[in-house]
This record gives C-alpha cells, structure tokens and sequence, in this order.
C-alpha cells in the first residue's frame, strides 16, 4: 500500500473521481423522482418506470451513437478528440440534460423531464467509456484496480447521498417536510446539478489530465491457443455474461425503484419519509465495495481480517452521519449492522474467488427477496435493502468473469458488457408491469428470477473458463460501474 501512495498521480485522479461521484448521485436520485412524477402525473407503477428506462437505455443509445461515429471517422473516436476532451464533452451533454427541467416543469411535461434524464444518460455513457480506462492511466497499471475500486467507493458516496439532498431540496428538511409537492420544485435542485457538472468540465479543462490517449498495441492474438474467433460473440463467457450483467443491473436498480411505491402503498409511508431508506439501499453496495476492495491493498493476511471487519461499518458509520446531518431519526437504522454481518460471512465464504462470490452473493440475493415477499412491515424493507449488499461486488464478478479469454476481442466485449447496462430501466419496467399485474409485494419475484439467472451463470462460466485452460483464482477483479 505505500507503494500506491507515491506513485498515484493525486492530481489528476482526485478531479477524475467527481465524475463517478456524479454517476451515483443521478441514479440513485432518480428514485427520489419516481414517486414525486407518479403523483404529479398520476402514472401507473409501469409508467413511472419509465424514468428509469430512458436513463439507462440512454446508456445503450449513447454507446451505439460512440460505435457509429467511431465507424464514421474510422478511428476510435475518444482516441482522436482525447480523453480530457471526452469527459469534457460528456459532461456538457449532461449539463444539457438538466436544462430540460426547467421548461418541463413549467410545462408541467413528464415527456420532458424522461427527455431531460435521457440527455443526462447520453452523456454518462461517454463519460463511462473514458473515465474507467482513464483511471488506470493515472498511474502504473499494477494499481489500477484499487484506483478503480476507490473510485467505485466515491460512485456509491454519491448513491448514498444523492437521494438524501435531492429530497431535501425537493420536500424540505425532515422536521418540516411537506406532502404536498408540486413537479416545479424538481427544476431547482436539477438546474445547480447542471451548474455543478459545468464547472466540474471546466476544472478538468485547466487540471493535469492527460489530453490525448496514450498509444495502445493491441494484442492480436487470443488468449486460449488454436482458439481464433472472428467476433467477441463467439466466446460464450461474453454471450451469457452479457445477459448477466443486463439482469444484474436490472435488480439492483428495479430492487430500488420500486421500494418507494412498496412502502407508501403497503406500509404507509409519506413519499417524504422513503430518502432515508432509498439511502440505505445505496449505502449497502458502498458497504459491500468498501468490504470488497480490502482484497486490493497490499497489506498482511491479518490487516486484511481486521479491516474485513472494520471496512463495513466505516461505510456504514458514513450512512449513520449524513443521515444525522439531514436530521433523520436513525434508531430505525442501527439493527442493521446485524445484517452486514450476513454480507461479511458470505465474502469470507468467497475466497476471492469471482465464481465463487458471484454463486453466493447470489444465492444471498434471493434469500433477501423472499424473506422480504413473505414478510412484512420492517422486516421486510429490510430485507430488501440488504439486497443492495449482495449486488454490491457482482459487476466486477461478472465483468472479469465475461473478458476473460477474449484476446484481441478484449476491448470489443468490454463495449458489449457496458451496453447491456440498459437491464436497469427494462427490468424495473417488467417490475412495475407484474406490479401493476398483482401488486408491489410479489412483483420482487422479477428479482429472483435475477438472481438465478446469475447463479446458473457462475456455475456455468467456471466450466467454459476451465476447460480453456483459465485458473479462476487468479482473475482479478475490477471496480462497481
């Protein structure tokens, strides 16, 4: 670890890690959102999730507009403009998103506002293809997992406080929220984030990034020897794991979305009252990545115990304090550092071993859910927030999982695996159509069926790896997207 202190380049990795910050903040806001728009515009459980299909399809849309445009110019088109000037451009796409809230809800338009979100989404894309990359070339390429894993920490400070600061700009604070919420006062809170990722773009302009891509050779042979395939989908590690990583976002972003409905709807809760919550959710997969990412330090086998331990409640500890400074009543909160231990024991069972975490991890999902469909009252939401600790170490799973093998088709079937980030706006949609179809309650067997998905896949995988030769114990793991 203190070699990873003096070689990191500070100054360009700090201003880099604001956009990750940026792409938990949006996401996990948008469930802040989706009961404010279902009341305002008197949507059905389906239709409210449209919010959350035209930001993460927005993600699939913006990738293929990269592929063409690449196409087009017949050079990588982040190579040609540069990865400064990639993030830059991504932003300002963002920022023009944000306008949208403005006429939109003077217009009183939820087309608009899903139209402004989708803006917002355009522009993450961009800044996903540049920003994961870049943050390895920040410093040696031995430590960029654990850059990569940091930053996925600070992407997930943002989905803990995201929905906090968005409800408290949209209701007011906690003592003296209101119920009656008119879609005008989205525009505001909206509005400054658009202000905050255009001056976010102009600090990166002056900051030491570097402003073209560094020149890659690119390795044109395959991995598994006598293995030569023409496309990225004719490995069978990438077919399945894309349709892992669809389903994998899918449950964690639908798990949340519709929690908010769950709780007002069978509970009883004010919309005002479900930010902490929605918190809590987000706060589990900081809690799961900060516990995963002990694994990147170079540290002693019982530094790595002790923080096994510690580096869950510090996460937790981080949830506790901003929830104390929005004024929340946390006695609700603390029963659930028993549940953590759960989490704990499943990483221990892992052994670092991505297969092996990706089967328990999900195997833990689904007991969550159906302990949370066949429970009630607080129980139940809980059990569904911890959720969100077993979906917490899954993407980098899948992913290394899904590459792995791929040779010269490495960077093709990266592409493939973040297009297919689009499973979080369809799935939730499927959620609040089977919602809609019974009710809340029984609609998480749509996570369930997730979760199997991902089960069979690790199963699945480890066979297809290991006849390729490929030691699964020595796959490295990446950061949360």
């Amino acid at each position: 670890m203190s070699n990873y202190s003096k070689q990191t380049n500070w100054g360009q990795f700090i201003p880099l890690v604001t956009v990750f910050f940026f792409w938990g903040f949006v996401a996990a806001s948008n469930d802040i959102l989706i009961p404010v728009f279902q009341k305002a515009f008197k949507l059905s459980q389906t239709e409210s999730m449209l919010v959350q299909i035209c930001f993460y399809v927005a993600y699939t849309v913006g990738s293929l507009i990269y592929m063409a445009i690449s196409k087009g110019i017949k050079q990588d088109l982040v190579n040609k403009i540069g990865y400064k000037n990639g993030l830059i451009v991504g932003l300002l796409i963002s920022a023009a998103g944000t306008l949208l809230f403005y006429p939109a809800a003077n217009l009183h338009s939820f087309t608009l506002m899903i139209s402004g979100l989708f803006i917002v989404g355009l522009g993450f894309s961009l800044q996903q293809i540049v920003a994961n990359p870049l943050a390895i070339e920040v410093g040696p390429a031995e430590t960029g997992s654990q850059r990569l894993t940091m930053a996925g920490g600070i992407n997930n400070l943002g989905t803990t406080i995201g929905p906090l600061i968005v409800s408290f700009a949209i209701f007011g604070s906690a003592a003296a929220a209101t119920t009656d919420v008119s879609v005008e006062s989205v525009k505001v809170p909206y509005l400054i984030l658009g202000v905050a990722f255009v001056l976010v773009a102009i600090m990166l302009k002056f900051s030491s990034l570097p402003a073209i891509t560094p020149t890659v050779t690119e390795n044109t042979d395959d991995v598994v020897p006598g293995q030569h395939r023409k496309s990225a989908f004719q490995y069978p590690q990438l077919f399945m794991g894309m349709i892992a990583i669809f389903v994998y976002v899918g449950v964690e972003v639908s798990t949340a979305s519709n929690l908010p409905a769950y709780m007002e709807k069978s509970l009883g809760f004010e919309t005002k009252d479900v930010a902490p919550y929605i918190s809590l959710y987000w706060a589990s997969l900081m809690i799961g990545r900060w516990t995963g990412a002990v694994e990147a330090f170079d540290v002693s086998a019982g530094i790595k115990k002790i923080l096994r331990f510690l580096a869950p409640y510090l996460a937790f500890g981080v949830f506790l304090l901003v929830n104390a400074i929005a004024k929340h009543d946390l006695s609700h909160f603390y029963v659930y550092g028993l549940i953590i231990i759960a989490m704990i024991i499943c990483d221990i069972m892992s052994k670092g071993n991505p297969a092996r975490m990706l089967l328990i991890f999900s195997v833990a999902g689904i007991a969550a859910l159906l302990i949370g469909m066949f429970t009630t009252g607080m129980v139940s939401v809980y059990a569904f927030t911890s959720v969100g600790l077993f979906c917490s170490t899954l993407w980098p799973c899948i992913f290394a999982l899904a590459i792995n093998g791929l040779g010269k088709h490495t960077n093709e079937g990266s592409g493939l695996l973040i297009m297919m980030i689009m499973g979080g706006g369809i799935v939730s949609l499927i959620q609040g159509y089977v919602a809609d179809l019974t009710n809340i309650h029984f609609s998480y067997i749509v996570g369930v069926i997730c979760f199997a998905y991902l089960a069979f896949y690790a199963i699945r995988v480890s066979g297809i790896l290991k006849s390729q030769g490929i030691d699964l114990d020595k796959i490295t793991k990446g950061s949360g997207h």
